[in-house]
């Protein structure tokens, strides 16, 4: 393998030979990897795909408002010339730091054009199809120049690492984690830095990949430099590798500092920014402890799954979308299987490069079951070394369970490396081969992935669609649906979003899905701090609660509009929340309660708001 830390000459494990055919030919495996790969990223995404405007991810729809929302603000941002890492048009008046939260703001730069021709639906579904394929077919090309020789092998362990359990789960509204093709280009170029008289031009392709990965998704990036840097110290401190080590450090340093320079030029504003920028936080606004896993999830399978399906699927993940490890016991016995049978057989030079790896899949194991142990729902006393780490800078934004993602693209590592000997060494007998097909087979098929689950989404009323809002609120001025956006109710970030999408006059919204300051003890919580007036919306959305209005209620709500500068509120005929629509009744007696009588307009129901005077106290 090509590593900074290389074998000496003699024991030197040599870069893996591309194919030598000419034409057509030494392309045709990489063809048909990447078109597997697109025919099950698209499979995967097909129920977007069928209604990309009707249609919303069930689990997750939430997320899927918010990155729609970036998408139409990338629009608005190339339109008007807007800050790409803060705005007030979310959460007035106060607004959002965008460079605190997922901003992929790469992604909607480059699809600003598809977002403003066929709105960010389109966009969305693009993205997360793209990025489930490409992860698979650039962790393919990876492992086919870097280790294996087989296209098949690298095949397997490409799909395996972008179709993994942890990458579907993440499938449901995350287009940050879904980027898995970020860590195999970052690898790649890490392992030519040693190469000689290329320093500096390695170390500006580093550094601008390092910029990119950190604008789409940073978490990944953080996970993807540990692994890294785990993998070759262990490399490095090896015996058969010292001396090479050595010899190669004034080169790597060299590299690393061109692309610390490049990567600190394009990222000085987001990375201000992000530590010290208006609206900034600390830590995240979930809890660590909550968001690890279990150590009996590595033996269980995922919901969307072939063994889910099957009525196997296990229940202990925070939620659907983090269900990052559930490879099943098969899958777990086949990789210790497969680390016995690598370190037995490993030739000089390969040898180091397992335990580096080896090492890589342990200490992300240990993180991923955070400051605690977890065994089966069962919170032991047991400490682990992630609490230690939790209140460090880094850790303190990540959640833990999602360093398996990194232990999945171990085992995709480990079952290539596995299949390539398979494939290029004799066996024994026919029998052993037969015998090793048969384990690929009960690890691997109960893991095919299943579509991520779709429900359906509030249409879009005329009043927004037909830009009939523009008639009652100013350019730049506030308005808000019924009820507010949250993560929970986001129809009132959508809408905003496809406006944006559209070009020229906006609105802005109160509130808002996002991480932001005011949780305890410094730290983010998600969303703005709720006053009583947008609480007794959202109680009224989720759970139907419909309270007795007096003056007092209504001077509340006076001042919490004043302090928004709302001058309209409006309500569509139809609202979806996370869950699936919820008690419009109860939102319409609120309001008509507070506001008075409602104009009907454009399909909905508006209340235009005088500053100082709405709503009007009744005696009451």
């Amino acid at each position: 393998m090509s590593v900074v830390a290389a074998a000496p000459a003699e024991s030197a494990e040599p870069p893996v030979a591309s194919p030598t055919g000419r034409g057509g030919a030494s392309w045709r495996p990489h063809l048909l990897v990447a078109g597997l790969a697109l025919a099950l990223a698209g499979w995967v995404t097909n129920g977007l795909w069928q209604d990309p405007a009707g249609h919303v991810i069930a689990k997750n729809a939430g997320d899927q408002a918010f990155f729609e929302w970036l998408l139409g603000y990338g629009v608005y941002l190339l339109g008007h010339g807007a800050d790409p890492f803060f705005t007030d048009l979310m959460n007035a008046p106060v607004g959002v730091n965008l460079a605190a939260n997922t901003s992929i703001t790469v992604f909607i730069v480059l699809f600003a054009p598809l977002t403003l021709l066929a709105g960010p639906q389109i966009s969305f579904a693009t993205i997360l199809t793209l990025n489930l394929a490409a992860a698979a077919f650039t962790w393919y090309l990876f492992l086919h120049r870097h280790l294996v020789r087989p296209p098949a092998a690298a095949a397997l362990g490409g799909l395996f690492c972008g179709f993994a359990p942890g990458f579907i789960s993440h499938a449901n509204g995350h287009l940050n984690w879904t980027a898995g093709w970020v860590a195999p280009l970052v690898l790649w170029w890490v392992l030519k830095l040693p190469e000689p008289r290329r320093w500096l031009r390695h170390g500006i392709i580093l550094g601008v990949l390092v910029a990119v990965g950190f604008s789409i998704a940073a978490e990944g990036l953080f996970f993807t430099a540990l692994a890294t840097a785990v993998f070759l110290v262990t490399r490095s401190v090896l015996p058969g590798c010292r001396a090479a080590a050595r010899a190669a450090l004034p080169t790597v340093l060299a590299g690393l500092g061109v692309t610390a320079v490049v990567a600190g030029a394009l990222l000085a504003y987001p990375l201000y920014m992000h530590f010290a920028g208006p609206q900034t936080f600390s830590g995240t606004g979930f809890n660590q402890a909550h968001y690890a896993e279990d150590i009996g999830a590595y033996l269980e399978y995922p919901t969307r799954s072939l063994a889910g399906w099957l009525g196997l699927g296990s229940d202990l993940a925070p939620n659907p979308t983090e269900e990052t490890s559930y490879f099943g016991l098969p899958l777990m016995a086949l990789t210790v299987v497969c680390i016995a049978t690598l370190r037995r057989h490993a030739r000089p030079g390969r040898f180091e490069t397992l335990m580096a790896l080896y090492a890589v899949g342990a200490v992300f194991l240990l993180l991923s079951l955070g400051p605690q142990l977890k065994v089966f729902k069962d919170t032991t006393g047991i400490k682990l070394p992630y609490a230690a780490l939790m209140h460090l800078p880094l850790f303190d934004s990540a959640l833990p369970g999602r360093f398996a993602l990194v232990v999945a693209c171990v085992i995709g590592i480990l079952l290539a490396l596995t299949a390539d000997r398979l494939l290029t060494e004799p066996m024994p007998s026919v029998g052993e081969h037969t015998l090793w097909a048969a384990a690929f087979a009960v690890a691997l098929v109960p893991l095919f992935p299943l579509p991520v689950l779709t429900g359906v989404r509030a249409p879009e009323p005329a009043f927004i669609a037909d830009g009939i809002w523009k008639q009652y609120v100013s350019d730049g001025g506030v308005l808000t649906a019924l009820p507010f956006a949250t993560t929970d109710t986001a129809d009132g970030q959508r809408w905003q979003a496809y406006t944006m999408a559209r070009g020229g006059r906006q609105f802005r919204i109160p509130d808002g899905y996002f991480l932001g300051p005011g949780g305890p003890e410094g730290v983010g919580q998600i969303g703005a701090t709720p006053r009583q007036t947008d609480w007794k919306f959202l109680r009224a959305a989720l759970y139907g609660e419909v309270v007795p209005i007096g003056d007092y209620d209504r001077e509340q709500t006076r001042a919490d509009l004043a302090y928004w500068n709302v001058q309209a509120v409006f309500l569509p005929p139809q609202v979806t929340g996370s869950q699936g629509p919820v008690f419009r009744a109860a939102l319409e007696i609120t309001a008509t309660d507070l506001f008075g009588e409602p104009e009907h307009v454009g399909g909905v129901l508006l209340w235009r708001i005088r500053p100082g005077i709405d709503p009007v106290a009744r005696g009451n």
